[in-house]
């Protein structure tokens, strides 16, 4: 049955015992009631193991959609696999990098056939300096939009009670803002305001005529739908659509697996 997982829910494999080649990679993304946000984490899978052949890349969530990451891990190990990396489908470091993710890599790793995970850091800001290539992908979505011109920015974010991960979505407000010469302001979906529509009505109420709203939301799902009709109703002139894809995202997720570990775990 483990083999069978395996075969079903990998992108690319060149049989479900072969263990030779490049470590595989184990996406997690958060998870969502939402089929599309699954979808959308299953093609950036796609694309991520169709720009780099011979890499298996599977995709794994930690609520709501199956398989888990814990689940990936053991049956990747099963197959013969020693190490593996895997690449936190996040847009900031709170809860669930910090918690969720060490556990259920400690939960794959306690038992059977030994596996080193090298855990990379999440996608967003792993320092002061927001990536390029997220900006980039962040700038593609909103340019699709076809806002015409704009004066002021809104970058809606999911939300976190976490302080230090709303001051890394900051700085890449700060940072989309700066790249189009623009006021560019945070709205949360979530557990934190101000929300996307009273954020697009805050910057209208301080002068600004044209407001665009930035999705940083890796997927499609109902806070984005939210995002969406809110700041619609608020009178902003476009709303961008998630990153899901986006070949800029595609780059990002490779160059976190190039990048040097974080974190380190053996069965």
């Amino acid at each position: 049955m483990r083999a069978a997982r395996l075969t079903s829910s990998a992108t690319t494999l060149t049989g479900p015992g072969a263990a030779g080649g490049a470590e595989p990679v184990v996406l997690v993304a958060h998870g969502s009631r939402d089929p599309r946000a699954a979808d959308a984490t299953r093609a950036l899978a796609r694309a991520v193991s169709a720009a780099r052949p011979g890499t298996q890349v599977w995709a794994s969530w930690l609520d709501h959609t199956e398989p888990g990451p814990t689940e990936v891990l053991r049956d990747l190990a099963v197959a013969g696999h020693r190490r593996a990396v895997l690449v936190p489908l996040l847009l900031t470091a709170a809860y669930h990098n910090r918690v969720d993710i060490p556990a259920a890599v400690a939960a794959a790793t306690r038992a059977g056939p030994p596996l080193a995970v090298r855990v990379t850091d999440v996608l967003g800001p792993a320092d002061d300096t927001p990536d390029p290539g997220l900006l980039a992908g962040l700038c593609r979505r909103l340019g699709e939009t076809r806002p015409g011109r704009f004066d002021a920015l809104v970058l809606a974010a999911a939300g976190t009670r976490d302080a230090r991960a709303r001051r890394s979505v900051g700085r890449v407000a700060d940072a989309l803002g700066a790249e189009f010469g623009v006021p560019c302001r945070v709205a949360y979906a979530s557990a934190a305001p101000p929300a996307a529509g009273v954020a697009v009505s805050r910057l209208r109420a301080s002068g600004a005529r044209r407001v665009a709203v930035s999705a940083y939301f890796l997927a499609p799902g109902l806070f984005h739908d939210a995002v969406a009709e809110a700041a619609g109703a608020a009178g902003a002139v476009a709303v961008a659509a998630p990153l899901t894809d986006a070949p800029e995202l595609v780059e990002l997720v490779l160059r976190r697996v190039d990048d040097r570990p974080v974190l380190a775990s053996a069965g």
